[in-house]
């Protein structure tokens, strides 16, 4: 698994040169099937995707790929002979708008399933040239690194120094507020930061960075990466009702919605406490 991680952190940093190719200079696009209405694409995110699927390919035949992009806008790449075996989960850009805008928080996202399960994950914070790395099931606190160093989350109740990581969108299916998110909105205690990628935004739990992130629109390339580096590092991603997301069952994924929050044990409890207290959770 040492092996394959070096492999694929080689393949996100050709990723990375990919898409700061186009950085600062592209034209926003919209997705136009039914799963992602509205949602940014660009010509960075499609060729980025294809450098990474034409790796993917070569170091590891026969193992199934999942993508945020296709070719032609209509779809996600889906290419999985076997839910139950080795699936590499694909974003090429997480931060689409940021990159489309020419904010420097966005990063490529290569994650491993296996029987559904997160076993390895890289997110690449190109800009700052930052690699954040995770294999599951080593020693917790020595499977995740930052640049090759240790990263480790910090288990420790919620305080004023707390930082809480909300994805952008943080509206329900119906376009409401939820009362949970409003409260942490409205609230001082904990310090809300918001950079507009789920990715990065549960990076900075597993490095330590914040005590939790909360997304509330994800999807499955939003988590799996990062979910990988967070076990790694002693942390736990659950749905927002504090359900285990995996093993994800990847037959018919299309592309719907995975609410989650990244967090250490600790503040999972005080996350879930919130939301709960709040009513309603999904």
């Amino acid at each position: 698994m040492d092996q394959q991680l070096a492999k694929v952190v080689a393949i996100a940093r050709k990723a990375g040169q990919v898409a700061m190719s186009h950085f600062g200079h592209v034209e926003r696009l919209t997705k136009t099937h039914a799963a992602a209405t509205d949602e940014a694409v660009t010509i960075a995110d499609r060729n980025t995707q294809a450098l990474i699927v034409s790796e993917l390919r070569a170091a590891f035949p026969g193992d199934g790929i999942i993508g945020e992009e296709d070719d032609s806008g209509a779809g996600i790449t889906f290419d999985v002979k076997d839910p139950a075996g080795r699936v590499w989960v694909i974003d090429p850009i997480d931060g689409t708008n940021n990159f489309v805008g020419g904010y420097g928080a966005w990063c490529v996202c290569i994650g491993l399933l296996v029987a559904g399960m997160p076993a390895l994950g890289v997110i690449y914070d190109v800009t700052r040239d930052q690699m954040y790395a995770g294999i599951v099931g080593g020693v917790v606190g020595v499977g995740a690194t930052l640049n090759d160093a240790p990263i480790r989350v910090v288990n420790q109740p919620m305080s004023s120094r707390s930082l809480l990581m909300l994805t952008s969108n943080v509206l329900d299916g119906n376009g409401g507020l939820p009362g949970w998110m409003a409260a942490f909105l409205g609230q001082t205690l904990w310090k809300v930061r918001i950079i507009g990628s789920a990715a990065l935004e549960a990076a900075s739990v597993a490095s330590g960075v914040a005590a939790a992130a909360v997304t509330v629109n994800g999807k499955l390339w939003d988590c799996v990466a990062p979910a990988a580096v967070l076990i790694a590092a002693g942390g736990v991603m659950t749905n927002l009702r504090g359900e285990p997301i995996f093993p994800f069952d990847l037959r018919g994924y299309t592309g719907a919605k995975v609410p989650f929050i990244a967090a250490s044990p600790e503040s999972l409890t005080t996350i879930l406490s919130v939301i709960r207290s709040n009513g309603d959770h999904r």
